[in-house]
């Protein structure tokens, strides 16, 4: 009996359908992925000045953040911290005016979360004036 060992094929990987899947998956990446930042506000971000002090105009939206996080617009305390209820206060408190520019003052303990939920509220309400209230340092003062 003659036993007659097969040949044996050497297996082959085809990689041109792993390069299709591969091309599909980067262009649907490109075509999903947002270049644009929506969401991004766009500030004018004050400097420290010991020489002149900044004078606040009569008419103007001050919203004050506390250590706690509650928010008070014009001093009047809202009854709670949630984003339609200050939207909701700045709105009713302004009407339709824009052009007035906005003070934020926040405790410095105050959460960085609530300063920009303050700030995002405002820009979205159509105010382009957006100050962030600071104070000067005494040693800052002596210098």
């Amino acid at each position: 009996m003659k036993l007659q060992s097969r040949s044996r094929e050497e297996p082959e990987i085809n990689v041109i359908s792993l390069v299709d899947v591969l091309l599909v998956l980067v262009l649907f990446f490109m075509v999903s992925t947002s270049f644009l930042r929506e969401t991004e506000i766009s500030l004018r971000l004050p400097e420290a000045n010991t020489e002149a002090a900044i004078a606040k105009p009569a008419e103007a939206l001050e919203i004050t953040i506390t250590q706690s996080g509650t928010y008070l617009v014009n001093g009047r305390e809202l009854v709670n911290n949630e984003r339609r209820t200050l939207r909701a206060a700045i709105s009713r408190l302004m009407g339709e005016k824009r052009d007035l520019p906005v003070f934020i003052r926040a405790d410095a303990a105050a959460t960085h979360q609530a300063v920009v939920t303050a700030m995002d509220v405002a820009g979205q309400l159509g105010f382009v004036k957006i100050n962030i209230a600071t104070v000067t340092p005494p040693e800052a003062k002596a210098q």
